[in-house]
């Protein structure tokens, strides 16, 4: 009897200290989404909602604005470029943009396309085209 008490005890706490990490993560927003399966649907409502986990809305989720938060990655030279399709730029900015891609840490890759895309500025094709390539393995996704 003394034994299953605790037993009980240490689940008892063990669930406690469980609970109280669970909270402190939701209350700065890490704790993890639910996922679904590849197979399941998705309730009405989510449709035009995208986590950016997946490869099926990764390009809407990067371009897409998160925060109205417009921050700079020692790039102010880029807000040249507002407006300016992505198909009309020259070689050598094209290699302005790769250059800025190219010395970003990890972690400040996808904030920094969410950034260009809150200042106006479309990136040129070959570099957007590499971004995702860097967030896809950044995330560990599969090519």
């Amino acid at each position: 009897m003394t034994g299953a008490l605790i037993i009980l005890g240490v689940l008892v706490l063990t669930g406690l200290v469980l609970y109280l990490f669970h909270r402190r993560d939701v209350r700065r927003g890490r704790a993890l989404a639910p996922t679904r399966g590849p197979m399941q649907d998705v309730p009405e409502g989510e449709d035009s909602v995208c986590c950016g986990m997946h490869s099926t809305c990764e390009k809407d989720s990067l371009l897409a604005s998160v925060s109205d938060k417009i921050e700079y990655f020692d790039d102010e030279e880029l807000d040249r470029f507002a407006g300016r399709k992505s198909a009309e730029y020259e070689d050598v900015e094209i290699e302005e943009f790769r250059d800025v891609l190219l010395t970003l840490l990890p972690e400040d890759v996808a904030p920094w396309a969410r950034s260009i895309q809150l200042r106006g500025i479309e990136l040129p094709e070959a570099v957007r085209d590499e971004l995702l390539l860097m967030v896809g393995e950044q995330r560990g996704e599969p090519l």
